[in-house]
């Protein structure tokens, strides 16, 4: 069994056409593994962030991919009647609820404890869970991981100076005379990285939601 392991830092990276393609072979275990370490952090993520601990989120993330597994020789890669995202958000939506009403079924626990990302769910507090609610926590992870996904993808692209800089001034959001103190740079550079860099993270955004939709 994968097992999806959340202190691991893990670049997530955007849908393939060709992937897809190739999932429909149920033996090509390389493909299955390269669609596990593209999609299990954000199955992950949105599982714990709905009220589930480690294992439960666990469970969530197997279920959506065997899920998939079943599912995905019927699907067909169109753009102009859904996005593989929505496809995608469909059925973990689906186990998700599964879990929950699972859990419902179950003994009731006392004093329930906040997952380890962080925030006690609306799960917890709904007895039927809204899938609306799931598919604005979906949005906002798929947000996350595209970020992270275009700015590992800009800072290959840009120098690691340029990159530094960049870090410490749109994203940590450094005072500008302390970035040129402590990166030893004038004032013009940082500004310039700054925009330099930031188009580009906008642009690669950009060019990724259109793969992905």
């Amino acid at each position: 069994m994968l097992a999806f392991m959340p202190a691991k830092p893990d670049p997530w990276l955007p849908t393939r056409r060709s992937l897809i393609s190739r999932l429909k072979n149920w033996n090509d275990d390389d493909s299955w593994q390269d669609f596990f370490d593209t999609y299990s952090r954000l199955l992950y993520s949105v599982a714990a962030k709905s009220g589930f601990n480690d294992a439960e989120a666990q469970d969530v993330v197997q279920d959506t991919i065997v899920s998939v597994a079943k599912h995905i020789p019927n699907f067909q890669y169109d753009p102009q009647r859904g996005s593989f995202k929505n496809w995608l958000l469909q059925i973990a939506r689906s186990r998700i609820i599964d879990h929950v009403r699972k859990r419902q079924r179950g003994p009731q626990k006392e004093n329930h404890q906040p997952t380890e990302v962080g925030q006690t769910s609306f799960l917890q507090k709904l007895p039927d869970p809204s899938p609306d609610q799931i598919d604005r926590l979906w949005e906002k992870e798929w947000e996350q991981h595209l970020f992270q996904a275009a700015l590992k993808k800009v800072k290959k692209q840009v120098s690691a100076k340029e990159f530094q800089i960049f870090d410490c001034a749109a994203l940590q959001q450094w005072p500008v005379k302390q970035i040129a103190s402590a990166l030893r740079v004038s004032e013009g550079h940082i500004y310039t990285a700054k925009s330099r860099v930031g188009a580009l993270l906008k642009d690669t955004v950009q060019q990724l939601k259109r793969e992905m939709d």
